[in-house]
């Protein structure tokens, strides 16, 4: 039951209005003053109030006002007899949600109170969302106070509300994956499944029966039925990963299975019903995809209800520096290191970088940093970022890049094991075997490392 303050000063107008709300399934708290009204505001909990313009101390805007740090989210509707068009504008100025003259309407009266309660819901829930939002994007690297983060965290908290399709667009290495993770742990479904497909890793003659399913015998190799990726993620969401690159006779399946929330595995004669969402993701533009022919129309506008675009590092490099500290934490914890810095040249370093790999991409360089190096503070010299180099000097090949990078990170890697090429081996994540090989290779000698 929604609880309403009122206050105003006229005890036969707070009887009537107690009366009539409460015969419309309202709780009432009627009081005569401000300072009643803050008491009880102090005390309880309200879904929306109704303040007389004009009151015996001070007027209904100034209580309004004064009660922002009580409870900042609270709509207000102003009463008044006197009402005129300077009071009305003031009273929405000072963030009334609407304002009424007396005598007013009944009918009118109750549906400025539905809508403000609705009203203030929803923010609530929003606010609630966005908070909810930012802290589990946070745990997948979607981090930043950057304008763009924002509208991110505001995207994701209000399609998490709806059951819509959504497609999420964005480069690779931004993080599609992980915000279509958060999506399903904020939405209705999160205690379903979250079934994830690569359109791009599977092989055209493969898809469908990894999406639908087939029966036992349907072709050579089917020794038994298995149920596809539709099924396992029923009442669920499947998360469909460059979309883009479905070829177009699957597409056309697909179109009817989301249609019709229905389809027949490979070798059935029976249809299978599903309830799933779907969220799918590409790093193409998929609408020129669509204006090229490789992407039907129809298809797109069922996948294509809800857009989230996740921005590219580049485009908001202020959350660099947030992004590193989060990297710099989270690779110490993984390698159990105590945290360790940038050097103010290393961050300058990083600022200036493209980051065609964006946050992805980052990450890794971040890991190679801290795990090559051997103090607190990780210099310049360390951030391995690729290609960049003094406009002096000449711009190196692809190859010689890579293998400049390779052996200054074995020669790095033999001085923090001293040698140890097992040691060695596990910081690096290789086989003995061949890590032995990169060594020999690059003429590095494991024993010149090693203490005397």
């Amino acid at each position: 039951m929604e609880r309403i303050l009122i206050v105003d000063d006229d005890v036969s107008v707070l009887k009537v209005l107690q009366m009539r709300l409460e015969s419309e399934n309202y709780a009432v708290t009627a009081v005569p003053d401000a300072r009643e009204a803050k008491k009880r505001l102090g005390e309880e909990t309200f879904d929306i109030a109704l303040f007389d313009l004009r009151l015996a101390e001070g007027s209904g805007i100034e209580l309004m006002k004064s009660l922002r740090d009580i409870d900042p989210e609270l709509p207000v509707i102003i009463l008044t007899a006197y009402g005129t068009i300077e009071s009305a504008v003031e009273a929405m100025k000072e963030g009334a949600y609407s304002y009424l003259t007396k005598p007013f309407d009944n009918r009118e009266l109750l549906v400025q109170i539905r809508n403000g309660i609705e009203k203030a819901r929803l923010s609530r829930e929003v606010k609630r969302l966005r908070r909810l939002t930012r802290s589990d994007l946070e745990g997948q690297n979607i981090i930043g106070p950057s304008e763009a983060m924002k509208r991110v965290f505001d995207a994701v908290a209000l399609a998490a509300e709806t059951d819509s399709n959504v497609f999420i667009s964005g480069e690779s290495g931004t993080g599609k994956g992980m915000v279509a993770r958060a999506l399903h742990r904020l939405s209705k479904r999160r205690d379903h499944p979250f079934v994830a497909i690569n359109c791009a890793a599977i092989p055209a003659n493969l898809l469908e029966s990894e999406l639908f399913g087939f029966e036992k015998g349907a072709f050579t190799g089917a020794v038994a039925s298995k149920k596809g990726l539709f099924v396992q993620a029923d009442k669920g969401i499947i998360f469909l990963d460059e979309i883009s690159e479905i070829p177009l006779p699957m597409q056309g399946k697909l179109l009817k299975a989301i249609e019709e929330k229905e389809f027949y595995p490979l070798g059935s004669h029976r249809t299978v019903k599903v309830d799933v969402r779907i969220v799918s993701a590409s790093n193409k533009e998929i609408a020129r995809e669509v204006e090229s022919g490789a992407f039907r129309s129809d298809l797109f506008y069922r996948v294509h209800v809800v857009p989230i675009k996740v921005p590219p590092l580049r485009e908001r490099k202020e959350d660099i520096p947030v992004l590193v500290e989060h990297f710099l934490a989270k690779v110490a914890e993984k390698l159990q290191k105590p945290p360790k810095k940038l050097a103010p040249g290393a961050l300058q370093k990083l600022m200036l970088y493209a980051w065609p790999g964006n946050v992805r991409e980052l990450e890794n360089i971040i890991e190679c940093a801290v795990v090559m190096s051997t103090e607190n503070v990780i210099s310049e010299e360390l951030i391995l970022v690729p290609g960049q180099a003094d406009e002096k000097h000449a711009f190196k090949p692809l190859k010689e890049s890579k293998q400049d990078f390779e052996r200054n990170y074995l020669v790095q890697l033999m001085k923090i094991s001293r040698g140890n090429v097992s040691r060695a081996s596990k910081l690096a994540g290789k086989y003995r075997a061949d890590l032995y090989e990169l060594l020999e290779k690059y003429h590095i000698n494991p024993l010149d490392f090693r203490k005397g």
